[in-house]
């Protein structure tokens, strides 16, 4: 026996509908916001990396060039930028090769 104030079956199930709607619709906001939260702290540390690597290469050419002047006394200017470039390059050479070594170890099967 139904009275005037009880609701239909139709229409308590269009309110759960409705208001499962709204809270999908909530918690979809609310993972938005926690995302552009963690974006933006990446996007700020990305910005701190970028700009310490570049002052961390400024440093890097500030010692090539104090070392080419050094060894400029001893040797000359052209001999000394041909010793620092031979020597730097005979660096990233080594660097070279023990990188790809790493990748060879990791890209092979493990039995």
């Amino acid at each position: 026996m139904l009275t005037g104030d009880d609701e239909s079956l139709s229409s308590i199930v269009g309110r759960l509908a409705s208001e499962t709607k709204s809270l999908a619709t909530a918690e979809v906001a609310v993972y938005k916001a926690k995302f552009g939260e963690t974006a933006n702290a990446y996007k700020s540390a990305a910005m701190f990396f970028a700009v310490a690597g570049t002052l961390a290469l400024a440093a890097l050419i500030a010692l090539l060039v104090g070392a080419i002047l050094t060894l400029a006394t001893l040797v000359g200017p052209g001999w000394a930028t041909a010793i620092v470039v031979i020597v730097v390059l005979a660096l990233a050479g080594i660097l070279a090769m023990i990188g790809k070594s790493k990748l060879q170890t990791k890209s092979e099967p493990v039995s």
